[in-house]
């Protein structure tokens, strides 16, 4: 009988978001196999109520083999919420599924992750599973391939792999010269590095960028879908790190994936299908500034409300 990863989910207070993100979980054809782990942050000042809300949402949930809320009594903060959590559960049952309060999945996202878990268990070069894919052409890609980007919106990744995650931000810069910084950010097709000093300079607190940074170090792979098996809602100004933006937003494959590569190494024109996508995701100027004012006219709103 296999034994199915638990999922590790973290929330905060956007119990709208929760509601939606439990609600399709629950649809997912393995929910009733699976052991769920509700990580819930401590409330910072003015996020009480919401807090609040989001845990009775938690301890209320059911249709999963178990469910175990977590509830800090100080507040964490997302990366080391993240960071605690998958360390305490990839110990504990050797892989887990990551997700986060405002993703919303496809019915065969808990079987698409097992799947991929199970297949690469002892493959010490593949690193991380991720579920989401940018929104490229995919018709003529394989169902699934690898690449070197550690994508988090919703991921798993195993124990042996998570080990070598470093949280240490100047043994990772340390570690990097000028041409793995080019091949780190995709050839020029994605500013990575600017994320990476932005954390050494305390102007965000990401543990995703570490995460794909031990990764790429360790020369890793990730397995990703060419069509993606989630939807994120939290670019809609509510997340503690995001923005509006519609320029990630995708279709949900919502067929079973059944194809996983055989050769381990990266897949080129998904590579190249992706880098193409990041390096023009801007558009034109005119777009920019669409896109700008309608995150301010959201945000004003937002804060009216």
């Amino acid at each position: 009988m296999q034994n199915f990863a638990p999922i590790a989910l973290f929330v905060y207070n956007r119990p709208e978001h929760t509601r939606r993100t439990l609600n399709f979980l629950q649809k997912n054809y393995l929910a009733e196999e699976s052991r769920l782990f509700i990580f819930s942050d401590g409330a910072r000042n003015g996020d009480e109520e919401n807090v609040k809300a989001v845990r009775e949402l938690a301890n209320n949930i059911s249709g999963f083999k178990s469910v175990e809320v977590i509830e800090r009594e100080r507040n964490f903060g997302l990366a080391n919420s993240v960071i605690d959590g998958v360390s305490r559960l990839t110990a504990t049952y050797g892989r887990t599924i990551v997700m986060e309060d405002d993703v919303l999945t496809s019915p065969y996202t808990l079987q698409y992750f097992n799947d991929a878990l199970c297949k690469y268990n002892d493959q010490e070069k593949v690193m991380h599973v991720t579920a989401y894919m940018y929104p490229i052409d995919h018709s003529n890609l394989p169902e699934t391939f690898f690449l070197r980007i550690a994508s988090s919106q919703a991921w798993a990744t195993w124990d042996r792999a998570w080990k070598n995650f470093e949280p240490d931000i100047d043994k990772i810069i340390a570690r990097f010269d000028d041409q793995l910084k080019y091949q780190f950010e995709l050839e020029g097709g994605m500013n990575f590095w600017k994320h990476v000093m932005e954390f050494k300079h305390r102007r965000n607190n990401s543990w995703a960028i570490r995460w794909y940074s031990s990764v790429f170090l360790n020369k890793g792979l990730s397995v990703n879908p060419a069509l993606s098996l989630i939807e994120n809602i939290g670019h809609d100004g509510s997340g503690v790190h995001s923005g509006v933006s519609t320029i990630y937003k995708g279709s949900i494959n919502n067929f079973r994936i059944k194809e996983f590569p055989e050769h381990l190494e990266e897949y080129r024109p998904g590579y190249q299908a992706v880098r193409h996508f990041l390096k023009h995701r801007k558009g034109s100027y005119l777009q920019r500034g669409m896109r700008y004012l309608n995150h301010v006219l959201t945000k004003l709103k937002m804060h009216k409300n």
